[in-house]
């Protein structure tokens, strides 16, 4: 009796151990998907008041995209960088959904990933915006070296960027568009 039950001990100890283990490696992997951005800035990449280089892409509902480049319909553009199993990301989709109504007359908010299309459709269907130009390039983001999402840069209606950064809440994509909202009322 004494020998079963050491066994069973030993092995509840062993699955525990896996357990721990295994909870150990969700805990990175959370860390990893939800560290803090903050100020950090990929070196290398267009910085602020560099002109952006025109990329022409297509919408995932076919409609052409000109990014960059001299005048197109006289509105500067957000880029926002996602990924559909990005938990921040999702968070900040009210936020983005209150910037493109309040600030429509001189701004355009553009949806920015790669991968898979059916993915990213039925993701967009579900968050209620399928009706959102989105764009899924890869070298999208590598000219805006994209390193960390979510990832946000503004373009002004001239192709000049104002502003790029990772974003992880409200209060930096505001910041980004603060002084170009100023620029625009005055």
């Amino acid at each position: 009796m004494l020998i079963a039950s050491n066994i069973i001990l030993w092995v509840l100890v062993l699955v525990l151990l896996a357990v721990v283990l295994a909870l150990v490696r969700q805990l990175g992997v959370l860390y990893e998907r939800v560290a803090p951005a903050g100020a950090r800035k990929a070196s290398s990449g267009l910085k602020a008041g560099e002109e952006m280089p025109v990329l022409e892409m297509h919408t995932l509902d076919g409609h052409p995209l000109r990014l960059g480049g001299g005048p197109g319909n006289g509105k500067s553009t957000l880029l926002f960088f996602l990924s559909p199993s990005c938990p921040v990301c999702k968070t900040l989709l009210p936020v983005l959904q209150a910037i493109r109504n309040r600030e429509a007359g001189w701004l355009d908010v553009v949806l920015a990933s790669d991968g898979d299309t059916e993915e990213h459709r039925v993701w967009l269907k579900a968050q209620g915006m399928e009706s959102w130009p989105c764009v899924l390039s890869p070298q999208l983001g590598l000219t805006m070296q994209v390193g960390q999402l979510p990832f946000a840069a503004l373009v002004d209606e001239k192709g000049i960027l104002r502003a790029s950064s990772p974003v992880n809440s409200a209060k930096q994509i505001e910041n980004m568009l603060g002084d170009q909202t100023y620029e625009m009322a005055g």
